[in-house]
């Protein structure tokens, strides 16, 4: 595997500071990425908390109420810090800082980066409305699949199949998020379902709240659905091929958003919709089962 830059070595790598308000932050959000995080060892586990924070940091920018010459500034400013990170020089940002480290211990590539923070300016830029098979799928793969290529490597030692891994597995992580927010995106202007799945099923319409009550849209998001499951099935089956040990957090992820879009396809999409959680008690199950079975 080669890098994409010479590897950082300034003396502030990982202040502990750091590292404390990270995990700080990345418990506050209650997601089931900590959960899944927790079974890591304390090295691996810091790792994947400052690119979590990383990717927060970057979506937090994308998704405020600000101008978007404002949003263009912040993006252009991670930029930057990954830049001069994968340069050698000091990190001027408190999540950066807690990256550093990470970055030359699992040699994370510079690109990939680059790629979540590309993922986040298509949403700064303009509302995502309706886009097109082939504009989903990089969306998809920028903020998604290119964090699991960046975890994968956190993961444990990197595999062939690793790979494969991140892009089936980002794949439907986000497909099933946007199965599961079709209102409230909805409501913030957004809607991310495929343009040819809305002409398939006489959807005219772009208004994404006209789109959201529309009584053809339980067929669009059925194909959706469709979708995200074959990329469950091609990750588990990636998984299949790399050791058990390393992939403990992603099956977990795939067991939490596997139930989440089971949860989905029983209560369909027919409007007006009930929102679809996991219960605890199923995510504790799950995490059980994923990690000792």
């Amino acid at each position: 595997m080669s890098m994409s830059a010479p590897l950082p070595t300034n003396a502030a790598d990982e202040p502990a500071a750091d590292l404390a308000e990270v995990t700080r932050q990345v418990g506050q959000a209650k997601s089931s990425f900590y959960t899944a995080m927790r079974f890591l060892p304390e090295d691996r586990r810091n790792g994947m908390y400052a690119i979590y924070a990383f990717c927060r940091e970057v979506d937090d920018i994308a998704d405020e109420p600000a101008a978007q010459a404002d949003k263009q500034r912040g993006l252009a400013a991670w930029r930057a810090e990954i830049e001069a990170i994968y340069a050698g020089r000091p990190a001027t940002l408190m999540v950066g800082r807690a990256l550093v480290g990470p970055i030359r211990q699992f040699g994370l590539e510079k690109a990939d980066f680059h790629a979540v923070i590309d993922g986040m300016a298509m949403d700064a830029e303009r509302d995502i409305v309706a886009p097109d098979a082939a504009e989903l799928d990089l969306y998809c793969d920028r903020v998604a699949s290119a964090v699991g290529r960046l975890s994968v490597r956190v993961f444990g030692p990197y595999e062939p199949h690793a790979d494969e891994v991140a892009e089936h597995l980002g794949r439907a992580l986000q497909l099933t998020n946007i199965l599961r927010d079709v209102d409230e995106d909805a409501e913030r202007g957004r809607l991310y379902l495929p343009r040819e799945g809305l002409e398939r099923h006489g959807i005219a319409t772009r208004v994404p709240a006209e789109v959201a009550a529309h009584p053809a849209i339980h067929a669009v998001c059925a194909e959706l659905a469709v979708e995200a499951e074959r990329r469950f099935r091609l990750a588990d089956a990636a998984m299949a091929q790399c050791a058990r040990k390393t992939m403990r957090p992603a099956r977990m992820m795939s067991g939490v958003y596997g139930a989440i879009l089971t949860r989905l396809l029983k209560r369909g999409w027919a409007y007006p919709r009930t929102p679809v959680k996991v219960p605890k008690l199923v995510k504790i199950w799950i995490a059980l089962t994923r990690v000792f079975f």
